[in-house]
């Protein structure tokens, strides 16, 4: 072959490669690395990634974030190689945070984009609603979600949820700490759909585990904009008030909730980061939050000692080391939440190079080979630390972090273990057909 032909060939490869990743939502630079031309060999398409995201809704506000990690991650895995060799494109679909229309994007990128699999779900009434679609379309479906839906077996073999933990095991490895230091007689406020009712049966049943007991449950309907008709349902005996909200109206309920303790006496108040993701502790009102506890699955500020897989994963994503964008230091991130995309692309990459993955008709070989992993130590891949996976009922499992706010930021005072949040597993996909 000439020289012309041979700079003619590598032209059209960078022109293709270009192509690839602004598909992806990826920047490339105008140089190209000669080590990515070898993407286009061996395959005229890249492996598309499906992200049904929450745009619009009331996960808007996570969905902005995860889009960003999703956009990271794959940049990285773009300019490392691809999987298999090949570029990864990631396909963005808007779900409205609504599970029917979650549904309707399942279909979209099985039969319209043709996606290899769906990818990136949060709100758990989504995952609820698309599940069953992925499944008759056996479509590979890796959800960010934290709800207990997956693991309790009640999906189908099609569903994992392999780079974040799930509520039962959050709540079982913490609830011996709050007993122990903040108190036994619980309140709860919780969103009224599956996530929250996780919540509401998993730490009810561990906080009796240590001899405690929930004095009062508090739904809240996700859509609620106003909560000021809800504390007065707070028995006065209450020790703690736990609370995890999600959605537009976390802040005037964190703001409200003060408002209505006031300055006087008030119970131990423990919440999860979700009622303050993406919220700025600095917005007026919020000074009421002094001293009281969050849970947090990947602490948004960095802590002492802080890792150096941490750094270069705050690096990637465009986060500061108060867990706000590196361009606007009032763009809170979701930091508890999001690591999940990052962590969960490098499981599918792992995955599929793992089963030598090339198109649909290896999605069998695809799903047994996520069912065989076992485990993902700490790294850059996996920055919010190690894992232990259980592929019986496609779930992973972590440590957990209760955090304290001090002077207007979070600094953690304990670290749960793995083992502390493992349970006894109640399903077995394995088991399920192909």
């Amino acid at each position: 072959m000439s020289r012309t032909t041979n700079r003619q060939t590598d032209l059209k490869k960078r022109s293709t490669l270009k192509k690839f990743a602004a598909a992806a939502g990826v920047a490339v630079s105008a140089q190209i690395n000669p080590a990515m031309i070898g993407y286009v060999q061996g395959s005229d398409r890249p492996i598309r990634v499906g992200m049904q995201l929450h745009r619009t809704g009331i996960g808007a506000s996570y969905g902005r974030w995860y889009e960003r990690a999703a956009v990271a991650a794959v940049d990285l895995i773009n300019r490392e190689g691809g999987i298999n060799g090949r570029p990864v494109e990631l396909v963005i679909e808007d779900d409205g945070t609504d599970p029917k229309r979650g549904a309707e994007v399942i279909e979209k990128f099985a039969t319209q984009h043709q996606t290899d699999v769906a990818y990136g779900t949060l709100f758990s009434h989504v995952v609820i609603g698309s599940s069953p679609r992925a499944g008759e379309l056996k479509l590979p479906y890796y959800v960010v979600s934290e709800g207990y839906h997956v693991a309790s077996g009640s999906l189908n073999r099609y569903v994992f949820q392999p780079g974040i933990t799930d509520v039962r095991s959050q709540v079982s490895s913490m609830a011996p700490w709050v007993a122990s230091n903040l108190g036994k007689k619980i309140t709860m406020i919780f969103p009224d759909y599956a996530f929250g009712h996780d919540h509401r049966d998993y730490f009810s049943s561990a906080i009796a585990a240590q001899g405690g007991e929930v004095l009062e449950l508090i739904p809240i309907p996700p859509t609620e904009s106003s909560f000021t008709r809800y504390f007065p349902k707070i028995p006065r005996e209450t020790e703690v008030l736990y609370h995890v909200l999600v959605g537009p109206g976390v802040l005037t309920f964190v703001k409200e909730m003060g408002q209505y303790f006031g300055s006087g006496d008030r119970p131990q108040i423990f919440g999860f980061i979700d009622s303050l993701e993406a919220v700025d502790f600095s917005t007026p009102q919020l000074e009421f939050l002094e001293g009281t506890h969050f849970w947090e699955g990947y602490p948004r500020y960095a802590q002492p000692g802080q890792s150096e897989h941490d750094r270069f994963y705050r690096d990637k994503v465009g986060v500061d080391q108060n867990g706000a964008s590196v361009n606007d230091p009032k763009d809170i991130s979701t930091y508890s939440h999001m690591f999940g995309c990052w962590e969960t692309l490098f499981i599918i990459k792992q995955a599929m190079e793992m089963s030598g993955y090339s198109g649909p008709a290896d999605r069998p070989a695809l799903i047994e080979a996520t069912e065989s992993l076992t485990e993902f130590p700490e790294s850059r891949n996996h920055p919010q630390g190690r894992k232990i996976f259980n592929g019986r009922i496609h779930q992973c499992f972590g440590s957990q972090h209760i955090s304290r706010v001090e002077g207007g930021r979070l600094d953690v005072v304990h670290t749960t273990s793995i083992e502390d949040g493992l349970y006894e597993p109640e399903a077995d996909y394995t088991r399920m057909a192909l």
